[in-house]
């Protein structure tokens, strides 16, 4: 069995302040993805026995980037999807395995006054494309925080945000094309209907503790991966970011 965790972590050396280590030795996953890391090389040195450590940075500084920490060595690892207009902000590490690729991301966001919507949806098509690619070779599973919020149970107050960042109906529609591509929600394979289960809250107006929250992180895997999936959790327990750890277990 294979356990998988992802965390947008929101500045990891902030949440290294706030336990991220302790979440990190219990949970002892197998392979542990990161997003929001917002630092260069060399200015953070986690001690991770028995873990091989993957980062991606971006080129603007505090900002950004994610990292994979595995304890089953890569066969190879690729960041970015190779276009440069969009591997400067660290947001894209593959790692292939025996008998599947694994892909953390941390999609761009569409800003507010939508002002990224656009290049939103340039960089979903070509990241679809990018999971399309992969899967010719090997199944694929690919986790992170992909900043939308697929459907109305995945966001506590849907009505009012039908048209800001994050829930409309462009970033909903990639989420679908996706999933039509060949791709399952994993959360919801296993939990169709349950509702009031969020990754992320707004550090205003008391939104974790009222659970005015947003499920925006996921694990999606490739179709034919169905029949191995064994669970999936998200972590709502587990402070230290504004988003909380997802998790998904693995044949």
């Amino acid at each position: 069995m294979i356990k998988l965790i992802s965390w947008n972590v929101n500045g990891i050396r902030a949440c290294v302040q706030k336990g991220f280590l302790d979440f990190f030795k219990d949970v002892d996953a197998d392979i542990f993805c990161i997003q929001e890391s917002k630092l260069q090389e060399g200015q953070i040195d986690l001690k991770l026995d028995g873990y091989y450590q993957y980062w991606n940075y971006a080129e603007k500084k505090g900002y950004s980037g994610t990292a994979i920490f595995t304890k089953i060595k890569p066969i190879s690892v690729v960041n970015g999807l190779g276009i440069e207009e969009h591997d400067k902000e660290g947001r894209i590490i593959t790692l292939e395995f025996d008998e599947y690729y694994v892909v953390t991301v941390y999609t761009p966001n569409s800003k507010s006054e939508l002002e990224r919507l656009d290049y939103r949806m340039i960089w979903e098509n070509e990241f679809r494309k990018y999971l399309k690619e992969l899967e010719r070779n090997k199944p694929v599973i690919v986790c992170g925080d992909l900043n939308v919020a697929h459907k109305e149970i995945d966001l506590k107050n849907p009505k009012n945000n039908r048209k800001n960042a994050g829930f409309t109906d462009e970033e909903r529609g990639k989420f679908t094309e996706l999933l039509e591509s060949g791709f399952i929600d994993t959360y919801r394979y296993f939990y169709p209907n349950e509702e009031g289960r969020y990754s992320w809250w707004s550090y205003r107006f008391n939104a974790r503790k009222n659970n005015a929250g947003w499920r925006i992180d996921y694990f999606c895997v490739s179709d034919c991966l169905k029949d191995r999936l064994k669970g999936a959790n998200i972590h709502n327990e587990v402070l230290g970011s504004d988003h909380c750890p997802v998790e998904l277990t693995i044949e």
